[in-house]
């Protein structure tokens, strides 16, 4: 039997498209340009207890500003009700200690000590871990006291976001935008900072932000 659209789904979908983008419901109303309440929980149903209904200029908004495209956001309302999502620790550390040695083995995975910890909805990834934006190169979409949550084991493709370790220790935050053999291409969030052109071997490992909290 066909499933009908609800108002749970439509916003399950709403959130699921933030995470798959690294972003709060939050971040993702400020990325499409927004006010960041947007897609508030608390403004999800009306003060006399009716559900609220996202507008159609809003999901326009946010589809643009992730590249998705509509056919995507309907597979996304497809996947079901809101759920409880559990939680665990994860460590955490700032993004401005990552560039020092002892914190990450060679693959990009967590190691060692001096990593705080953080409660965050339990994802698959083990290894996945925290850090704290400094600075403004991430704006808008991140920015400073952000938390990111980063999974050294997720899939990269192109258009993600990641944190890029170099072997000359600097750890930046950019979107892949296109990776061969011989080049990877790294666009900046903010785009008052330069874009990057690194060789395979410039970079120590790359890992993508699936989560942040704002």
């Amino acid at each position: 039997m066909p499933r009908k659209l609800s108002h749970n789904r439509l916003w399950a979908a709403i959130d699921a498209l933030a995470g798959r983008h690294g972003l709060t419901a939050s971040g993702l109303a400020k990325a499409a340009g927004l006010d960041p309440t947007t897609f508030n929980k608390s403004k999800r149903v009306t003060a006399a207890g009716r559900p609220r209904w996202p507008n159609t200029e809003s999901l326009a908004r946010i589809l643009d500003a992730t590249g998705s495209s509509l056919e995507d956001f309907l597979v996304l309302v497809a996947d079901g009700e809101v759920a409880f999502t559990p939680q665990r620790h994860v460590p955490l550390i700032g993004l401005a200690q990552a560039g020092r040695g002892g914190f990450f083995d060679d693959a990009g995975f967590p190691v060692g000590s001096g990593w705080e910890e953080v409660a965050f909805p339990d994802f698959k990834d083990e290894h996945a871990y925290a850090l704290e934006v400094s600075g403004d190169s991430m704006e808008p979409f991140y920015r400073a006291g952000d938390i990111i949550v980063v999974s050294p084991g997720a899939e990269i493709r192109r258009g993600d976001r990641v944190v890029v370790k170099t072997a000359g220790d600097e750890v930046m935050a950019k979107v892949l935008a296109r990776k061969t053999a011989t080049r990877i291409d790294l666009q900046s969030l903010n785009p008052a900072y330069e874009d990057r052109s690194l060789k395979p071997e410039e970079i120590v490992w790359m890992a993508r932000i699936i989560w942040a909290s704002q």
